[in-house]
């Protein structure tokens, strides 16, 4: 089902993000507390981040989160106020290299998608990363105009699918939840949003399925999909 996270505000290490939360996407790689398809995510992980000059970096691995001691060295010097980072528990059938992993990017933004959709309902395109579910998916979801609406057509044609999906573009944080639910978090200095809360704190949010999220520097905002 994989899981992922977003953050939007004041510049944080990835490592605070990513690999010291006590139930963040370090842990959830190999154990995740609310994941309701699939026990692990090890089939590989990415981070996706905007630099100080607004340029957008990224770095993905085919391994389980928990085996690179690379990233674990680096991760707590790359800071960045829009981070978007998942793990990854491939679907059967689907590739399994880095270029399967998110977040996807089309050069300005990032991608990252949790869940299943029948690839049959997805065009085929070479701005693709992978020919994986979510790679297609992200490609056209980038391509289209109102990426709402084409998640929704989506839905209509694969009423099976499960599309959690989150979307930066460095400025602002989307996500939407269609077979999964995601939560966040207020903080002082920014807003997580992610599959799961890192910790206990009391103060992370649930957004049911079927909604829409917004996150700016002007706040955040939860509409009902099923009302649109």
């Amino acid at each position: 089902m994989c899981r992922h996270l977003a953050w939007l505000g004041a510049p944080r290490s990835v490592a605070e993000l990513v690999l010291t939360p006590p139930c963040g996407l370090l842990r959830q790689s190999y154990a995740p507390r609310r994941q309701k398809r699939g026990l692990l995510n090890a089939d590989g992980w990415g981070v996706g981040f905007y630099d100080e000059g607004g340029e957008l970096r990224r770095w993905r691995s085919s391994r389980p989160l928990w085996t690179d001691a690379s990233f674990a060295s680096i991760a707590p010097v790359l800071r960045s106020g829009a981070v978007l980072a998942a793990v990854r528990s491939a679907t059967e059938g689907m590739p399994a290299d880095e270029a399967a992993a998110a977040p996807f990017t089309d050069g300005r933004r990032l991608l990252s998608h949790n869940g299943r959709v029948r690839r049959d309902v997805l065009p085929l395109t070479l701005a693709a990363e992978s020919l994986c579910d979510s790679a297609l998916l992200a490609a056209h979801l980038f391509a289209a105009g109102d990426v709402v609406g084409a998640l929704l057509k989506i839905a209509a044609a694969d009423p099976d699918a499960y599309l959690s999906v989150l979307l930066t573009d460095g400025a602002s944080i989307t996500g939407i939840t269609w077979g999964d639910e995601l939560s966040y978090l207020v903080e002082p200095d920014g807003v997580a949003v992610a599959s799961e809360p890192w910790d206990d704190d009391p103060r992370w949010v649930t957004v049911p399925d079927h909604r829409l999220l917004q996150v700016t520097p002007a706040g955040l905002t939860v509409t009902d999909l099923d009302a649109t």
